[in-house]
C-alpha cells in the first residue's frame, strides 16, 4: 500500500501532460494569446492560423520560429524583422511588449489573403494600439506571411550648427538656499477652460501660457465641486500637456475624471502650478504636412509628420493637440506617442484620433510636441 499513492501521482501527472499536449491545441484562448503549449504550433492551414502563429511567436520573442512563418518572397531578414518589432535607439517600442491582437480578413482567395490586425501594446506610458495590414500567400499546403522591406533609420555623418536658446538654473549653496527662497515662480496663466462629458467621464480641457521670460515646468489641476460646495474629485493633467513651457509658449491641457457626469457638478476649481527649471529650445521638432482625414477604419484622424531639425536623437516623441470650433473654442484635446525614435534630421509620421462626437465641430487645431531623450533631463 505504501507504493499506491506515488503510483497514482505518476499516472495522474502523465495523463495531465498528455491532455496538455493534445488537447490544448483545440482550446479557445484569449484573443492574441497562444492557445496551446510552448512546444506545439498548429499547422498554418489557413491565413488566420498562419498569422496567429507568427504573432504568437512575436509575443514570446521566439524569433527563429517566427521567421519560419515568413514567406521566402519577403524582402526582409531576421535582424530587420526583430528590430521592427522591438524598436531601436531607445524608442518607446524598445520598452514595450505585445500584449494581444485581433485580426480579421480583408480579402481571401485560394492562394492569397489580406488580413488587418489591431495590435495591443503595453508601454511605460500606458496601453497603445496599432493597426497593420498583412499579406499572406499559400506555399504548398501551408500559408505564410509576406513581409515588406523594413527601412531602418540611418543618418549620414554631418555637422549641425547649434543656434538654439538655452536657460540654465544656478542654485545657491545649502546655507542660503538661493534656489528655493529668492527666485519667484514663473508667471503662468490658464487662458481657456471647457468642461464636457465624454464616453469615459467628465473632461476639463483648455490652454495654458507661460507669460514669463524664463522657462517653466507646468501642471494644471482641477477640482469638481457639487451643489453643496463639497469636492467630488480632483485630478491633474498628468501627461496630456506640454510640461516644459518656454517663454510665451502655449500648451493644451486635458484633465480626465473617469465615471463622473457633469450633471452632478456645480463648479470647477482650476489651479496651475509652475516651477522654474533649466531648459533649451533644442531639439527643435517641426510639425509638417498636417491634415485631418479619415483612416482605414473610417475614423477622423489628424495626420502629419514630425521633423527633427536638430543634431540630437529624440527617443520618444509625444504629440498633444488642441482642436477648436469656428469660435476658436477648445472642443477637444488629444495626444499620441510616436513609438519609434526620431533621429537627427529625420522625420516620422504621427496620427491623433478625433472622437466622432466632436469631429464635425473641428475647424482648426494647434500641435505641440513633448520630447524625451535618454541621458537628458
Amino acid at each position: 500500500m505504501k507504493f499506491t499513492l506515488p503510483i497514482i501521482l505518476v499516472v495522474a501527472t502523465a495523463a495531465l501532460m498528455v491532455l496538455a499536449l493534445f488537447g490544448a491545441g483545440q482550446a479557445h484562448g484569449t484573443v492574441g494569446i497562444a492557445a496551446g503549449s510552448a512546444v506545439y504550433t498548429p499547422k498554418a492551414s489557413t491565413p488566420e492560423q498562419a498569422l496567429k502563429n507568427l504573432l504568437v511567436d512575436v509575443q514570446r520573442r521566439n524569433w527563429d520560429r517566427a521567421m519560419t512563418a515568413v514567406s521566402k518572397t519577403s524582402d526582409t531578414n531576421k535582424q530587420m524583422f526583430i528590430q521592427d518589432w522591438t524598436g531601436t535607439n531607445g524608442s518607446l517600442r524598445s520598452f514595450s511588449s505585445l500584449e494581444g491582437f485581433e485580426s480579421r480578413p480583408l480579402h481571401i482567395t485560394n492562394d492569397e489573403a489580406q488580413m488587418r490586425v489591431r495590435l495591443h501594446w503595453t508601454t511605460p506610458v500606458g496601453p497603445l494600439e496599432d493597426v497593420r495590414d498583412f499579406r499572406l500567400v499559400r506555399e504548398g499546403d501551408v500559408w505564410k506571411t509576406v513581409l515588406p522591406k523594413v527601412q531602418l533609420p540611418s543618418v549620414p555623418s554631418q555637422v549641425i550648427p547649434v543656434t538654439y536658446l538655452r536657460w540654465d538654473l544656478v542654485s545657491g549653496g545649502a546655507a542660503d538656499e538661493w534656489g528655493s527662497k529668492n527666485v519667484d515662480a514663473p508667471h503662468v496663466r490658464i487662458i481657456s477652460m471647457n468642461a464636457v462629458d465624454s464616453a469615459e467621464g467628465a473632461v476639463v480641457m483648455g490652454e495654458v501660457v507661460n507669460e514669463d521670460t524664463v522657462p517653466a515646468f507646468v501642471n494644471v489641476n482641477a477640482t469638481l465641486v457639487d451643489g453643496a460646495g463639497s469636492a467630488i474629485d480632483d485630478e491633474t493633467s498628468f501627461d496630456k500637456i506640454d510640461h516644459v513651457l518656454l517663454p510665451k509658449q502655449v500648451s493644451p491641457y486635458r484633465i480626465d475624471f473617469p465615471n463622473i457626469n457633469l450633471k452632478n457638478v456645480k463648479n470647477v476649481r482650476m489651479d496651475v502650478k509652475a516651477t522654474l527649471v533649466p531648459a533649451s529650445a533644442d531639439p527643435v521638432i517641426g510639425v509638417m504636412n498636417q491634415k485631418i482625414e479619415s483612416d482605414v477604419q473610417g475614423k477622423s484622424v489628424l495626420h502629419g509628420d514630425l521633423l527633427n531639425q536638430s543634431g540630437q536623437t529624440v527617443n520618444i516623441s509625444h504629440v498633444v493637440v488642441s482642436f477648436y470650433d469656428n469660435n476658436a473654442k477648445v472642443v477637444w484635446v488629444a495626444d499620441g506617442y510616436e513609438d519609434h525614435a526620431l533621429l537627427p534630421q529625420s522625420s516620422a509620421p504621427f496620427a491623433v484620433e478625433i472622437p466622432k462626437s466632436v469631429a464635425s465641430k473641428v475647424q482648426n487645431f494647434h500641435v505641440v510636441v513633448n520630447q524625451y531623450s535618454l541621458g537628458r533631463s
